[in-house]
């Protein structure tokens, strides 16, 4: 969600949301790690292509993903929710 959009919600659905994402951090560096095992892995073995492009396009993905969550902790924390 933009910043905008997470403006207009309420308080309660703001932490709401940030209860969904709690573990959503952990999780991604978990993919990440492994995503990333992946590539060294293709790197190693001199296998470039499809192996090694879509870890990539998933790590980005969630590196993005991660952004955003971050919007979400800016906006709690000037409402004095967290």
């Amino acid at each position: 969600m933009s910043r905008e959009e997470l403006l207009k919600l309420s308080n309660e659905e703001l932490m709401l949301k940030a209860k969904e994402e709690k573990l959503s951090p952990l999780v991604n560096a978990g993919f990440i790690g492994f995503l990333g095992g992946i590539i060294l892995y293709s790197v190693i073995k001199n296998t470039w292509g499809l192996l090694t492009i879509i870890p990539l396009l998933f790590a980005y993905k969630l590196i993005k993903d991660s952004k955003e969550n971050k919007e979400l902790e800016i906006v709690l924390k000037e409402r004095n929710l967290k």
